[in-house]
C-alpha cells in the first residue's frame, strides 16, 4: 500500500475510530460481496457513527478522488450496494451506515424522518404502538433491509395500494460538476445554514414544529392506487426506470449519499382476512384480476401469486427459513443471514470444507423437521397448479367473500379463507419462495450449468401473463420458478440452466422475447449490476453525479471518472 492509501486511512479512522474503519481483506468481505450476486474489492469499509461522520467521510473521498459506494443492510438482489469486479479507475470505499439508526416520529406518527442506516423492521415496530405501519411489512421488512435502500431502488413491495417507496424529502450530498461536495437539504425542515449543523440538528431531533416548511413536496407514491386500476393500459404500473418515480433520491441506487428521508406512514387495518385461491387456467386469476381491480370499493392488501413448482420447491428448499421465521419471528432473520455469511466465509478460507456449508447444513436439518405447512394448502397443491394469496382489509374482507363465492360458482378453480395460522402460514410460504431458488442451485451446483434470475413487469392490459416460452428458449432450462405480485403483473421469474447452455446469449434471448411483449426490467429489484440502464435512468444518473463519483458501473455502465 503506498503512502498516500496509508495516509488516507489514518485520516478515515481520526473520524470514525480504529475499530470502525475495516481494512483487512477476512473483514472487509461481508461488505464487499454482494447478498445474492456480484462482489469486488475496497480500498476500506467505514462504519461511521453519526451523520457528520459520514459527511466528513465524504469530505476525504472527494479531496483524494476515491469512488465512494454507499450500503446499509446490503441486501439487494442485483449486487447494486457493493463492489462489481477490479476494474475500477480509483479506489473504492465503502460507506457502511448501519450504525446510523435514528427514526424521529412526525405528525404522531402520520410521518417519519429515517437515518441512513433506519430499517423497516425497526420502523415497524416503532410504528405498531400508533396503529400504523410502513411502506413495506413482508419481504424486504423481515431481511433487515433498510429505509433508505428501499427508497433509493423504488423497491415495489407487495403491497397493492402503496406502489413503490417513494419521497420527494429528502438530506443528501452530491458531487457537483465541478468536483465539489454539495450538502442538499430537501427535508423542508429549517436544520441550519452548514453542513455539520444542519447533520447535528437533525440526528439530535433538535427541531420542533416551526421550523417546518409549507410545500407540496410528496413523502409518498399517493397516486400509485389510480394507477394500478387502469387495468386497459399498454404501459407496467410499475418499474425502475419509470421516469414518474425518479426524484433526488428516489430511485438514485447510491449515485448520491443519502443522510435522511421524510415519508408517510400508513394507517393499520382494524382486521384482516387472507383468502387461498387455486386454478389450473391461467386466465381464471387474469378475469379475477381485472374484476377486483375495476370494481372493488376497497382495494386488496396484497396478491401474491405462486405456481406450483415454486410452492414444491419452497416446501422443500425453504422450510428452515421457513421454520425459523415462524418459531423465531421476522427479528431473528438478519441475524440468521449474518451466521449464514459467516459460516460460507469460513467454508471458503477452509479448503477441506464443502463450498455453501450453510445451505448443505440447514438443508439436512430441515429434513427431519415434520410438515410445516397446512393441510388445506396441500390438498390445493394436488389440485391446482396456479395458486394466488388473496389479503383484504376491513370493508374489503366481505366484498371478496361474496364476489369469490359468486365467481367459482360459474368458474374453473377454488378458494378457502383462512384461519389467522394458515394466512399467516400461506404468505410466510410465499415469501420464503424466494430463498428456494439459491437453496437449490447450491446444492446441485455441479450438475446445472448456472441459474437466472428476472424481474420482470408486464403491461397491465396483459392476459398471457403465465410464461409460455419459445421452444428454442424453454429446452435451455432445467427448471423455472414462478413467483410475483399479480395484481401489479410483476413477476419474478427465476431458471436454473441446464449444463453446456451460454448464459449470457441466453439472457438476450429473453430480454428481447420480454421486449416484444412489451415488458420493463428490471421491474423492483432495480439494475445493480445485473440489467444495463435503460436511458431515461442512465439520464437520471448522470444528472445527479455527473464526475461518477458514487457506486460507478451500476447499470453495467462507465466505471470511469466522468462516464469516460
Amino acid at each position: 500500500m503506498t503512502n498516500r492509501y496509508s495516509n488516507i486511512l489514518q485520516d478515515l479512522k481520526q473520524i470514525t475510530g480504529q475499530s470502525f474503519l475495516i481494512t483487512a481483506k477476512w473483514n472487509k468481505e461481508p461488505y464487499s460481496k454482494g447478498w445474492r450476486y456480484g462482489s469486488g474489492s475496497a480500498l476500506a469499509v467505514a462504519l461511521p457513527g453519526s451523520l457528520v461522520e459520514i459527511w466528513k467521510i465524504l469530505k476525504v473521498c472527494v479531496s483524494n478522488d476515491i469512488i465512494i459506494l454507499m450500503q446499509a443492510a446490503n441486501t439487494g438482489l442485483t449486487g447494486g450496494s457493493s463492489p462489481f469486479g477490479n476494474d475500477y479507475d480509483r479506489p473504492v470505499l465503502i460507506i457502511n451506515t448501519l450504525r446510523i439508526k435514528d427514526i424521529h416520529l412526525l405528525q404522531d406518527g402520520k410521518q417519519v424522518v429515517a437515518m441512513a442506516g433506519s430499517s423497516l423492521f425497526d420502523l415497524e415496530r416503532k410504528l405498531s404502538p400508533l396503529g400504523r405501519e410502513p411502506h413495506s411489512v413482508i419481504g424486504s421488512t423481515s431481511i433487515g433491509a433498510s429505509i433508505i435502500g428501499g427508497i433509493c431502488n423504488n423497491s415495489g413491495g407487495s403491497l397493492v395500494q402503496r406502489g413503490p417507496a417513494y419521497t420527494q424529502m429528502a438530506l443528501y450530498a452530491k458531487v457537483n460538476k465541478n468536483g465539489t461536495l454539495e450538502l442538499i437539504n430537501d427535508l423542508d425542515i429549517d436544520l441550519g445554514e452548514s453542513p455539520e449543523e444542519i447533520l447535528n440538528n437533525l440526528q439530535s431531533n433538535n427541531y420542533n414544529a416551526s421550523d417546518f416548511i409549507k410545500s407540496n413536496k410528496r413523502a409518498s407514491d399517493d397516486r400509485y392506487h389510480e394507477i394500478v386500476r387502469d387495468i386497459d393500459s399498454d404501459t407496467p404500473s410499475r418499474f425502475n426506470s419509470d421516469p414518474r418515480l425518479l426524484y433526488d433520491a428516489s430511485g438514485s441506487a447510491g449515485k448520491i449519499a443519502v443522510f435522511a428521508v421524510r415519508l408517510d406512514t400508513y394507517k393499520k387495518p382494524v382486521k384482516s382476512q387472507v383468502f387461498y385461491l387455486g386454478t389450473n387456467n391461467p386466465d381464471v386469476f387474469w378475469k379475477i384480476r381485472r374484476e377486483m381491480l375495476s370494481t372493488f370499493k376497497v382495494l386488496p392488501t396484497s396478491g401474491d401469486y405462486l405456481h406450483r413448482d415454486c410452492y414444491e420447491a419452497a416446501k422443500k428448499y425453504s422450510k428452515d427459513t421457513f421454520v425459523i421465521l415462524d418459531k423465531l419471528g421476522t427479528k431473528f432473520l438478519p441475524t440468521l443471514f449474518k451466521i449464514k455469511r459467516s459460516v460460507d466465509l469460513l467454508s471458503k478460507k477452509i479448503p477441506i470444507l464443502p463450498t455453501y456449508l450453510s445451505d448443505k447444513l440447514m438443508q439436512c436439518l430441515s429434513a427431519i423437521y415434520p410438515p410445516h405447512l397446512p393441510k388445506k394448502m396441500e390438498v390445493f397443491r394436488d389440485k391446482y397448479e396456479h395458486h394466488w394469496i388473496v389479503e383484504m382489509s376491513d370493508a374489503g374482507i366481505e366484498e371478496a367473500r361474496q364476489y369469490f363465492k359468486n365467481f367459482f360458482d360459474s368458474n374453473e378453480g377454488g378458494f378457502f379463507e383462512c384461519t389467522e395460522r394458515e394466512g399467516k402460514k400461506a404468505i410466510l410460504h410465499r415469501f420464503t419462495a424466494a430463498s428456494a431458488f439459491g437453496r437449490y442451485a447450491a446444492l446441485k451446483e455441479s450438475n446445472i450449468g448456472g441459474t437466472l434470475s428476472m424481474d420482470i413487469a408486464f403491461p397491465r392490459n396483459e392476459k398471457k401473463w403465465f410464461e409460455t416460452l419459445p421452444k428454442t428458449i424453454d429446452d435451455k432450462f432445467e427448471m423455472k420458478l414462478y413467483y410475483g405480485h399479480l395484481f401489479c403483473h410483476v413477476l419474478h421469474q427465476n431458471y436454473i440452466v441446464k449444463k453446456g447452455v451460454d448464459i449470457p446469449a441466453l439472457k438476450k434471448e429473453l430480454l428481447a422475447y420480454y421486449d416484444s411483449r412489451g415488458a420493463e426490467y428490471p421491474s423492483e429489484h432495480n439494475v445493480g449490476h445485473e440489467y444495463k440502464v435503460k436511458p431515461t435512468l442512465l439520464k437520471f444518473y448522470r444528472e445527479l453525479d455527473p464526475t461518477n463519483s458514487f457506486n460507478p458501473g451500476i447499470g453495467q455502465t462507465s466505471k470511469l471518472k466522468h462516464w469516460k
